[in-house]
């Protein structure tokens, strides 16, 4: 039998409240592992899945292992420029998140799929991969660099188009993904993105040089989601009427 996974679309939301959200969601799942756990052997837990969808105000991200020394502006010219600054749980270094830029977060009790982080983390790019490919695009991975790539292998050329961090808490997973779909790149002038000098970033409208509806690659991500994870998409209470899923 196929898991269900619950598919809301959260809108513009800034940063801090998505991750109360995310927290929230998470600590659901635990504590139902948990309860599962104390009433004995045979107990399934009640844990759901989510798939939340969301777009912030601009606003640089650093991950727990993250370098401060990657974000290249001060408090004052954060402040002058409008942008936030959070320091986060998940993995990864520093990134940016706007406008025109598709956030995902899966919310996902991995016990119930599998039992590899890594594996969680391949599937995660290949969504992507298959996604971005239906606009002519051949997404890559890049060793050792989580994230989707164009030509990570070319000097010069590499790119990349959709950063990923991840957290999990007794296997349920939170913090996620974010495709660049029509996202303006000069926000990543002032980081050193995801921590990595020699490469740069791009995003789904500068290689195909118009600008996309975002609904549509958001429905070819619920898509290749269903099928890389072999799950039921549903429609939660916060997915407009009407969008497609």
């Amino acid at each position: 039998m196929k898991q269900q996974i619950i598919v809301n679309d959260l809108g513009r939301i800034p940063y801090r409240d998505a991750w109360d959200l995310q927290e929230k969601l998470l600590r659901e799942g635990t504590d139902a592992k948990a309860a599962a756990r104390e009433a004995g052997a045979g107990t399934i837990p009640q844990t759901r899945h989510h798939l939340l969808f969301c777009e912030h105000p601009p606003v640089y991200t650093l991950g727990k292992s993250g370098d401060m020394d990657h974000l290249l502006v001060s408090d004052a010219d954060l402040a002058a420029k409008g942008i936030q600054f959070v320091q986060t749980n998940r993995g990864g270094d520093i990134t940016f998140h706007g406008e025109g830029q598709i956030v995902g977060y899966p919310i996902l009790d991995l016990e119930r799929f599998y039992t590899d982080i890594g594996r969680y983390l391949r599937n995660l790019e290949e969504v992507i991969i298959r996604t971005i490919g239906e606009y002519g695009l051949a997404g890559e991975r890049s060793k050792g660099e989580t994230g989707v790539w164009l030509d990570p292998s070319i000097p010069g050329r590499a790119r990349k188009i959709c950063a990923m961090g991840v957290r999990c808490s007794r296997w349920v997973t939170m913090h996620g993904f974010a495709l660049n779909v029509n996202t303006d790149l000069s926000y990543f002038n002032n980081i050193v993105p995801c921590g990595i000098q020699d490469k740069s970033v791009t995003s789904l409208q500068k290689e195909t040089g118009r600008t996309l509806p975002e609904e549509e690659v958001r429905a070819r991500i619920v898509h290749h989601f269903s099928e890389i994870f072999d799950a039921e998409m549903v429609r939660g209470a916060l997915f407009p009427a009407g969008a497609d899923i």
